[in-house]
């Protein structure tokens, strides 16, 4: 049974992306801050006749991160696909700051939320990936990592984005050869507002896409 990490578990594109996975065979491993939330998503897919269990961690905490995603290997066994889809929690030191005002502390904590858990996860599963010769890592961000200029008011979240999207890129190019596919997916839409292209059932079909097509670096999603 092939094996998917959703890192980043949620209620919306999270659970999306798990149940359309699921759907065609794949065990879920979640993971999320927090696991009462995991108790709930997880029981939702069970119900749904899918495999899941739910492992936490907070993804601005390498080491839990990492450690999280070693739990879903152990549970399931090799992993398959990586989703990295991070939600931020609700905190000061992750909120957005505009370009214009923005430091290198208010940089920072974004860097380690972005590039610091899409770093601690994709670690976790390179080597068996190269290994096997097999692979996908997703990479999600918002748009403005892709196109930093439309919104100015999330300075530090773009840079922050931003870093992620150059590792995701960079290591797509290093890796592809050994047969592992690493794809960044920008996403400009605010996700359940608006009609159904910003619905996360719809959205996860984008995902199911890039990762059966297994072609390409960037595959970037807007509402149309």
């Amino acid at each position: 049974m092939p094996v998917i990490a959703v890192i980043g578990a949620g209620p919306g594109l999270g659970l999306s992306i798990a149940k359309r996975f699921g759907r065609e065979g794949f065990a879920v491993g979640l993971v999320s801050r927090t696991q009462q939330h995991l108790d709930t998503l997880t029981a939702t897919l069970t119900a749904a006749g899918i495999q899941a269990a739910g492992f936490a961690a907070d993804a601005t905490d390498p080491a839990a991160l990492g450690g999280a995603v070693e739990q879903i290997a152990a549970r399931f066994g090799p992993i398959d696909v990586l989703s990295f889809s991070p939600s931020a929690p609700d905190n000061a030191d992750l909120r957005p700051v505009g370009i214009t005002d923005v430091t290198l502390a208010a940089v920072q904590p974004q860097l380690e939320f972005y590039l610091g858990g899409g770093l601690a996860a994709a670690q976790q599963v390179l080597p068996a990936m190269t290994e096997r010769g097999a692979g996908t890592i997703l990479f999600t961000t918002g748009g403005t990592s892709a196109d930093p200029g439309m919104m100015p008011a999330f300075g530090n979240i773009a840079i922050g984005a931003g870093a992620l999207r150059t590792y995701a890129l960079s290591l797509h190019a290093a890796v592809a050869e050994h047969g592992v596919h690493v794809a960044h997916i920008p996403l400009s839409v605010w996700i359940g507002r608006g009609g159904p292209e910003t619905q996360p059932d719809t959205i996860a079909e984008h995902y199911w896409t890039v990762y059966t097509s297994a072609e390409g670096a960037e595959h970037p999603y807007a509402a149309l």
